[in-house]
């Protein structure tokens, strides 16, 4: 009994009563929503799938450079819901691997372009001056090039590669989280929290990151929802003009422009990966929008 009482005392002593009500309340609102639910729900369903691929597939094998030609263009059924492509492949486990490339690339570009943007931003919304018109001057000039046409631009110069189309879209995504956390830091550091740790002694690194951070990860977090699914979107479109994933990786953009070939015969070997895009890239946006939503926020997208 004694051990549960101070097992108790010590939850107690990292979550407080009044933190866990409000935590409490807010599942309650979002839970309240049913398309912020819904697009939850699609996005754990995925990541759970991408994540266990192999014991989720029905057909591990048939991923890469497998061939079955007999086969070949088999319309849905029950062996193969998504139905197989001109190798014999089944669809359905290639775009279950192909969540697991686009995934992949929504975790290197944004967790390249998040930490770099918010640190270029907090210093140059916190510091001001000459520091802040340099930074911004830069982030301005790559937001002034249209996103698709600098990867574009970038992913033609090098051999067609997933890393070479990671580095083209994380180049570019730092900006518009540089932007955000600027205007976040200004407006943060004439309060009097700020003020009270500078006349603390507190030095710059811990203004930023142990006072100001804090209170902005709200919007972070909201925006990072939203950015997933163009990223996905980003990623897509440069696998589909040849200039991201190459065969015989599963890239879901890449499946949708070898499948092209075949309409309007054998749609199913397109439209079965464009589907599965759509899907997760509205589920991330009905994530998003919930929680933005629920931290009554307004992110710019």
């Amino acid at each position: 009994m004694s051990t549960d009482t101070d097992h108790s005392h010590a939850l107690d002593r990292l979550v407080s009563p009044a933190r866990r009500e409000l935590w409490y309340r807010s599942y309650r609102r979002f839970a309240n929503q049913p398309m912020s639910m819904v697009g939850l729900g699609i996005v754990t369903v995925v990541v759970l799938a991408a994540v266990f691929a192999p014991y989720v597939a029905p057909y591990p094998a048939q991923v890469g450079s497998f061939t079955d030609f007999a086969n070949a263009y088999q319309p849905p059924t029950l062996a193969h819901p998504f139905g197989t492509d001109s190798a014999g492949r089944d669809i359905l486990t290639r775009v279950i691997y192909g969540y697991r490339i686009s995934l992949l690339l929504v975790a290197v570009v944004l967790g390249i372009g998040v930490p770099v943007g918010v640190l270029l931003g907090l210093v140059a919304g916190y510091t001001g001056g000459w520091v802040d018109t340099v930074i911004m001057r830069v982030t301005d000039t790559f937001l002034a090039l249209p996103p698709l046409v600098l990867a574009l631009a970038i992913a033609s110069a090098f051999e067609p590669t997933l890393e070479v189309a990671m580095f083209a879209v994380a180049s570019l995504w730092w900006t518009w989280y540089a932007r955000l956390a600027r205007g976040l830091a200004a407006g943060q550091r004439d309060e009097e929290y700020v003020q009270a740790a500078e006349l603390a002694g507190a030095g710059t690194p811990h203004v930023l990151f142990r006072e100001i951070l804090p209170n902005c990860l709200s919007p972070i977090l909201v925006k990072v929802t939203l950015d997933a699914g163009i990223v996905i979107l980003t990623g897509a479109s440069l696998s589909f003009i040849g200039l991201g994933v190459q065969p015989p990786q599963p890239g879901l953009g890449t499946m949708v422009a070898n499948g092209t070939q075949y309409l309007p015969g054998e749609w199913w070997i397109s439209v079965f990966p464009g589907f599965a895009i759509f899907v997760l890239v509205i589920g991330f946006n009905m994530l998003g929008d919930g929680l933005r939503d629920l931290f009554d926020v307004e992110v710019e997208q």
